[in-house]
């Protein structure tokens, strides 16, 4: 589902649950060694579903290990994002020279747990996920809010190495054109010359589950 999201030159790779005999380097063992059966999956397959979105832009297998934020590093030249939910894995990458971040995120396409709407939820927000549950979509709005939010942070943070909480950014759906908007609203830095002022993302709603995905072209 990801690769409908992500114009060229993205390479993504998506798969279904876990694939059987997937192997991690021993520097990723490491990380995930005392991990529950879950965590490890989700980590496992993570990995291989971005080394097989790597090997399709020429890299050879290597090991990823999580940033001090828990984002995977990359190889030198490339920028990329992973996701991961119950029964669905995804990863995106690209040359750092055609694409300067990307954001991706899955959820399940159900009701998010309650308190967690108004947690994440600006008031703009609130007021327009509950016009979009009028609209007789089979989508669930505050889950896809959920999503987007997630992945502007994951476009914004390999941009800035800056915090980016909930109620930083605000978001427009566009339920018509499959289309987000986020705004950032804090002191926004400068970066290559530019100032990171908000982004415009991409979401569909397809198999159970909400998927976004955000891609900032290079200069």
């Amino acid at each position: 589902m990801i690769t409908d999201l992500l114009p060229p030159p993205i390479s993504a790779f998506d798969v279904f649950g876990d694939p059987d005999g997937v192997v991690l380097f021993p520097e990723e063992e490491e990380h995930v060694a005392k991990a529950v059966d879950k965590r490890r999956r989700e980590f496992a397959t993570g990995r291989h579903c971005a080394r097989a979105a790597l090997g399709a832009l020429g890299f050879p297998p290597s090991p990823l290990l999580p940033g001090p934020k828990r984002e995977p590093t990359w190889p030198a030249g490339v920028v990329g994002s992973i996701t991961h939910c119950n029964g669905y894995r995804a990863a995106a990458v690209a040359r750092a020279d055609q694409v300067r971040a990307i954001g991706i995120d899955a959820e399940p396409n159900e009701p998010t747990p309650d308190g967690v709407l108004g947690a994440i939820a600006l008031p703009a927000e609130l007021a327009q996920v509950d016009r979009l549950r009028g609209s007789g979509d089979k989508v669930a709005w505050d889950r896809l809010l959920f999503s987007a939010k997630e992945t502007v942070y994951k476009a914004w943070f390999p941009l800035t190495r800056r915090w980016l909480g909930f109620e930083d950014a605000e978001l427009t759906i566009n339920p018509d054109d499959g289309t987000f908007i986020a705004r950032i609203l804090v002191e926004t830095p400068v970066v290559d010359g530019v100032a990171v002022t908000g982004f415009t993302g991409r979401w569909l709603a397809r198999e159970g589950f909400v998927v976004t995905a955000i891609a900032v072209p290079a200069r």
